[in-house]
């Protein structure tokens, strides 16, 4: 990166103060950043600042660093890094930015380069004879598509021809550089095809959709539909559970107090009685109590085996 050094003093105005339009804006900026970060300003405020007087001073560099209370090195060094701050006086009505980066170099850069060191000045960020008119070379200015291009102070100039760039500097050199529309040169609007759109050229209508016109519905049926209330967004209000006759323990307190009493002293279920397994849990296999009646355990009778001898009688 080349080095940038502020002008020479002879060119140094003595003082830089914001006018009141401005020095509103600047206080009104600076309000937008939390307590202890309103030296993220500088920015901005040098760009107020290089908008005032065409570029930003050593003194505005000053000014800036009073303003927000920082080290003045620390504001020279964002006003040296940022190539957007023109540290010397440029033209006055135009300063003319080419864009050099690859696709415009390939679409004709050079030949726009030309006609700014014959129109302003040979040497870039050199002002004209008259001070109203220096230009420089960049790099991508963010339109390649409409390659090539320029950019005069804030206003980008694409799809260029050597003819028609001399056309723009000289209508900013007459003062009447707002008769010129920014943007595409050519019959194009931002970055779409010459001359119009190319593809795509067929209405596409889908099958159906709920903008074409519907068939007109009888008189009768239109009436009833429009006195009928809609259900839309509203609660299903037609399950069990929120039927009015159906009896809560908020609205039946004593009824509520009767089935929990019954619910103590009954059965600990309503259903027919089952007999019980004794190889489940809790039963007589695992150590409760048998049932009246049943014979369990040791006393059951246990079953024997008759063995046979060798002369053929059981024992």
């Amino acid at each position: 990166m080349s080095v940038r050094r502020l002008a020479e003093e002879q060119f140094q105005p003595p003082a830089f103060s914001f006018n009141e339009e401005n020095a509103v804006w600047a206080e009104a900026t600076i309000r937008k950043y939390p307590e202890g970060r309103q030296q993220s300003a500088v920015i901005p405020l040098l760009m107020r600042a290089q908008e005032q007087d065409g570029w930003v001073t050593k003194a505005a560099i000053e000014h800036v660093a009073n303003k927000l209370d920082m080290p003045l090195i620390r504001v020279l060094e964002v006003a040296t890094f940022y190539t957007q701050f023109q540290l010397k006086p440029v033209g006055t009505r135009a300063h003319v930015q080419v864009c050099g980066t690859t696709p415009c170099m390939l679409r004709g850069a050079e030949e726009l380069m030309d006609v700014c060191r014959h129109k302003i000045h040979h040497d870039p960020l050199v002002p004209n004879a008259a001070g109203t008119l220096s230009w420089e070379e960049v790099e991508c200015q963010g339109a390649c598509v409409n390659a090539p291009m320029v950019i005069i102070f804030k206003d980008a100039y694409e799809d260029l021809t050597p003819a028609r760039l001399e056309e723009i500097i000289d209508a900013f050199e007459a003062g009447r550089g707002n008769d010129i529309t920014p943007g595409p040169q050519i019959d194009r609007v931002f970055s779409a095809p010459e001359g119009g759109a190319l593809t795509l050229l067929e209405e596409v209508r889908p099958v159906r959709t709920n903008l074409e016109p519907q068939p007109a519905a009888d008189a009768g049926d239109a009436a009833s539909a429009a006195g009928a209330p809609g259900n839309a967004a509203r609660a299903k209000d037609n399950a069990p559970e929120t039927d009015a006759s159906v009896k809560t323990p908020v609205t039946d307190k004593q009824g509520a107090k009767d089935q929990a009493k019954a619910a103590e002293t009954g059965p600990l279920s309503a259903t027919t009685k089952s007999v019980p397994d004794p190889k489940a849990a809790g039963g007589a296999g695992e150590g409760a109590p048998a049932e009246p009646g049943t014979v369990s355990g040791d006393l059951k009778p246990k079953r024997t085996r008759k063995k046979t001898t060798s002369e053929g009688e059981a024992s």
